[in-house]
């Protein structure tokens, strides 16, 4: 008999789930993993094993059951799963931690008080990350569960890399750069120590590109800098999200269209990103295969947006050993990493396009002064390693 974690990262409409055992010497191993997606509309759940073969699929007409019984769906699954294994606790993805919580945290209500306390910080995500923390406190209130904040490994950042240049009163309530992507960028830090550690000594920018974007500066594996701010609209241009924009904007689409908070924060969280700019797809896959001008600009507009904000981050670190692309975007797409790639001659970047192609872990060639990773991202590994050293103390190390 053995014991295993549960690691969920909820969405507004889909919870995705991962079962991990624990092996000896603290491994953990993935015994399946997959998710709820369509909740309100038309409900899909589907769980895969570690080979990736089917386990379980079901379909619901809609509505389908909402986020509690979703969560009680993949609770049942995992504890059915897992036989004769014992089910020791709960690990959830939180966005954003605010600036009290540096570290992972046993769920309590007093914790969950406090995460309600931030949802204006993170209004599209903080209150799915926490209604499955209810969900499982009503149903299984015995069962350990642990939050594992996105924003944590940015706490170390200086705090001229953290401030605004508004009135302190300001700051004092919480309105400051945090950061996210952090436990993506955690992982890729301790894969990069194993991979390459001369370099995880170094200075590296880690760029997580995905429907959510965002570049870290890290030295020596820790956060210096990064290109989102006090919320995860910041930075990089997105899926749906327009990333960093001019505040003027918003003041004029408040004051000459009469828009309204509401209105203004569906558009940029929703309507704005690659998918604004093309008119034709959120999605990189599509805009790529698309001979449509706009979604070129689009394209072009979220590489231009990269490659200037890596020269902001390279000045942050006065100056750049290497970079590593992750998240689906900077994992799947060689064409995006080779137009990246083209941009940073200046920085000493050559490719070897046959190891682009291929996704190889080093995309750079011998001669490159820059050296250029792929790595694939895991952060449901990095929640359950973080949870297993919360409920199983051992070396406490996240590795």
């Amino acid at each position: 008999m053995a014991d295993a974690i549960l690691t969920l990262n909820a969405g507004s409409s889909s919870i995705k789930f991962s079962l991990f055992e624990i092996g000896p010497g603290r491994s953990l191993q993935l015994v399946s993993d997959g998710q709820v997606e369509g909740i309100g509309t038309s409900p899909h759940f589907i769980a895969r094993g570690a080979d990736g073969a089917v386990l379980s699929e079901r379909r619901w007409p809609a509505p389908g059951p909402d986020h509690d019984a979703a969560i009680g769906d993949i609770a049942a699954f995992a504890e059915s799963h897992l036989g004769g294994d014992r089910l020791v606790a709960v690990g959830h993805r939180v966005v954003h931690g605010g600036p009290d919580h540096d570290k992972p945290q046993l769920v309590t209500a007093e914790l969950i008080a406090a995460l309600d306390r931030l949802i204006p910080l993170a209004p599209l995500h903080e209150p799915h990350n926490i209604a499955p923390m209810r969900a499982i406190a009503r149903a299984r209130p015995s069962l350990p569960q642990i939050a594992c904040f996105d924003t944590a490994f940015h706490h170390g950042m200086a705090a001229v890399a953290t401030r605004f240049a508004l009135p302190r009163i300001y700051e004092a309530e919480g309105v400051r750069r945090y950061g996210f992507h952090g436990l993506s960028y955690e992982y890729i830090a301790g894969r990069l120590r194993e991979l390459a550690p001369d370099l995880a000594k170094g200075r590296v920018i880690a760029a997580h590109l995905g429907n959510g974007a965002s570049l870290c500066a890290m030295r020596d594996g820790r956060s210096v800098d990064t290109t989102m701010g006090f919320t995860a609209l910041d930075g990089l241009v997105m899926g749906t999200r327009c990333g960093a924009i001019d505040p003027g904007v918003i003041l004029y689409l408040q004051q000459q269209h009469g828009m309204t908070p509401e209105a203004v924060e569906k558009l940029l969280y929703n309507q704005s990103g690659l998918l604004g700019v093309s008119g034709v797809s959120s999605d990189m896959r599509a805009l790529l295969d698309s001979q449509a001008p706009q979604a070129r600009d689009a394209v072009d507009l979220f590489v231009f947006r990269i490659v200037r904000e890596i020269g902001a981050l390279t000045a942050s670190l006065d100056g750049l050993d290497g970079l590593v692309f992750t998240a689906g975007i900077g994992e799947h797409a060689p064409v995006i990493r080779g137009m990246v790639a083209d941009r940073l001659g200046w920085l000493g970047a050559e490719l070897d396009e046959a190891a682009n192609l291929r996704g190889d872990f080093c995309i750079s060639t011998a001669k490159s002064r820059l050296a250029i990773h792929v790595i694939p991202t895991n952060e449901e590994l990095m929640i359950a390693r973080h949870t297993l050293d919360a409920v199983l103390p051992g070396d406490g190390d996240g590795r």
